[in-house]
């Protein structure tokens, strides 16, 4: 078992030093091809940081374990905004100013009932992983629109300009990149092996192993980005990042393990999981952008992490039980 946790634990560290270098080599690449910061910023760095999530849920669908795959979007939306979130504003309160990240709410939130949609079925198909993917390609087209758009005077504008500005060359970007989703890779089976082991031995289903230590897991390099843009007075970036990548794992993150091995599910994850979800997203929205204004202050962090942490508690009874 010993080495079960040591596998986990070495997943774990190249998924989070995999990620940073994937996202900087994706987001310096795009911007050396001439692309802007703000497309960047809405859609490269999006996908970039639903990388783990999509690798994991890719490499547990080979090994015939969708229901991670499942749970690890599922779950890492819910870690993205109770955890990562809470955990951020607790640290440092935020003030949101940009108008174009309300947009791209409604989107996220779009790209939840789409995924919601198809699996009512308690089956996700070939099919419905098509489906997915092509919605992805088309609200992507939709946020690229969004951000041409968008005002030069945006506040989201000039913190992406800030954070891409780079003299590095292209070759030492796409040597990140490409490092990077190695590290992704090689961790991904590490922390989907380590883990299966675990929940084997003490009888927990690949669904709640997915809920919970892996998607806790893959969505810290969010929390660690998210906590340096505080730190450098970029809170529409930090919002920003949560929220596409909240939208990429319900598109992308469902979509290609369902590609790879379709799956029927338990019912939890539309009578539990989904719900828990939805409800932990209308709240962000109405902390971040109704009540507050723009304003995120400590409490609406402690209520989001107390959310979070009430769900783990949740998912552990019920194994318990």
């Amino acid at each position: 078992m010993l080495s079960a946790y040591l596998t986990v634990l070495g997943g774990l560290a190249l998924l989070i030093f995999g990620a940073d270098r994937f996202v900087l080599g994706a987001a310096r690449t795009a911007r050396g091809l001439g692309i802007s910061p703000l497309i960047i910023g809405m859609t490269i760095v999006g996908f970039a940081t639903s990388a783990p999530e999509v690798l994991v849920g890719s490499v547990a669908a080979w090994e015939g374990k969708t229901a991670i795959a499942i749970g690890n979007a599922l779950g890492s939306n819910i870690a993205n905004i109770g955890m990562v979130l809470g955990i951020t504003v607790l640290f440092s309160p935020l003030v949101v100013t940009s108008k174009t990240l309300r947009r791209e709410f409604w989107l996220m939130c779009i790209a939840v009932l789409i995924a919601l949609s198809v699996t009512l079925d308690h089956y996700l198909s070939r099919l419905d992983g098509f489906i997915l993917l092509v919605c992805l390609i088309g609200i992507t087209g939709w946020v690229v629109k969004l951000a041409r758009a968008s005002s030069a005077t945006d506040p989201l504008m000039g913190e992406f300009e800030k954070e891409l500005e780079s003299k590095k060359p292209i070759v030492t970007s796409l040597f990140l990149l490409f490092a990077g989703l190695a590290l992704l890779l090689g961790g991904s089976v590490l922390l989907v092996h380590g883990a299966v082991i675990i929940a084997k031995s003490f009888g927990i289903s690949d669904l709640v192993i997915g809920l919970t230590v892996i998607a806790i897991g893959t969505s810290l390099p969010e929390l660690a980005a998210s906590i340096a843009c505080v730190i450098k007075d970029e809170a529409d970036i930090a919002i920003g990042n949560i929220i596409g990548s909240n939208m990429f794992n319900m598109l992308m993150v469902l979509g290609v393990p369902a590609l790879i091995q379709p799956s029927g599910f338990s019912s939890e994850v539309l009578y539990r999981d989904f719900p828990v979800m939805i409800g932990m997203m209308i709240l962000m929205g109405w902390m971040v952008f109704i009540h507050g204004r723009g304003k995120f202050d400590r409490l609406e962090g402690g209520v989001l992490l107390a959310c979070f942490v009430s769900y783990q508690f949740w998912l552990f009874h019920s194994i318990a039980a």
